[in-house]
């Protein structure tokens, strides 16, 4: 009985993160990686929460128990990243990211010892290096794109550069590179950044094909970096260690992405 009722929880979990426009494809190994970052009864807590921000009082009010029980219920989840805590006009709000960019990453973004990384990182490359439909639902199948890829402004340095020989007719025809494109202007803007483990890489070597790239340089920004800080899944930094980290990041020829 406890196996049907299970497979019931993660179903449930699995449609309700299907609500989001980037979900998450159903198969065996979707269920797998659930299981092992949701208990049965999380899974069946969580399959019920909003899409939008809520309060311990509006938690409480849909599982029908006390809003000490919610709160403890909601914390353990924000602990481990499964939930995003944040203070919203003085008031404490959780929200349920979606799989990717969400609680799939942040669960790979520092090592654990309350799961088997291991075999979530190998789980994790069978759904989206092998299956594929999970990446392939994730980048083409709605308009809503996950995010963009930030120019390299090194190369945007030297473009300059050779602009300073070029006709005032050449540069009224040059395309100009708006703030919003430059990782720089995020770091420079940001109220909140943390710098994590790579969920890339980290998954990676748990099957044998992690690259040379620095591990400690992926980063986050906003209340999404301030709830991974303040449990532990990041570390704060300001901005010029933020710009540091850029450079190191342009250095080892990684490529920037906002999600």
């Amino acid at each position: 009985m406890s196996h049907i009722v299970g497979k019931s929880a993660y179903k449930s979990l699995e449609e309700r993160l299907n609500r989001f426009p980037q979900g998450a494809p159903p198969s065996k190994v979707l269920y797998d990686i659930l299981a092992i970052l949701f208990s049965e009864k999380e899974a069946e807590l969580v399959a019920q929460l909003p899409i939008k921000p809520f309060t311990v009082k509006k938690a409480a009010s849909i599982w029908k128990i006390s809003e000490k029980d919610a709160k403890n219920i909601l914390d353990t989840l924000a602990s481990r990243a499964i939930l995003l805590d944040t203070i919203h006009k003085g008031v404490q709000t959780y929200i349920l990211p979606p799989p990717m960019a969400g609680f799939i990453e942040f669960s790979m973004m520092r090592t654990r010892g309350d799961i088997d990384q291991k075999l979530l990182g190998e789980l994790l490359y069978q759904y989206m290096n092998v299956e594929e439909d999970f990446i392939k639902d994730l980048f083409y199948s709605s308009e809503t794109k996950l995010g963009r890829v930030f120019i390299n402004e090194d190369a945007l340095e030297k473009t300059r550069e050779a602009q300073k020989t070029m006709s005032s007719n050449t540069l009224d025809n040059l395309v100009q590179v708006l703030d919003y494109e430059k990782a720089s202007h995020i770091i420079e803007t940001s109220d909140h950044m943390g710098i994590s483990m790579c969920y890339c890489r980290h998954k990676m070597q748990h099957v044998g094909k992690a690259c040379d790239a620095p591990m400690d340089i992926c980063m986050t920004f906003g209340n999404v970096a301030n709830s991974l800080i303040n449990n532990g899944y990041a570390r704060r930094v300001d901005k010029i260690e933020g710009m540091d980290l850029l450079q190191q990041a342009y250095d080892s020829n990684l490529v920037q992405c906002g999600e």
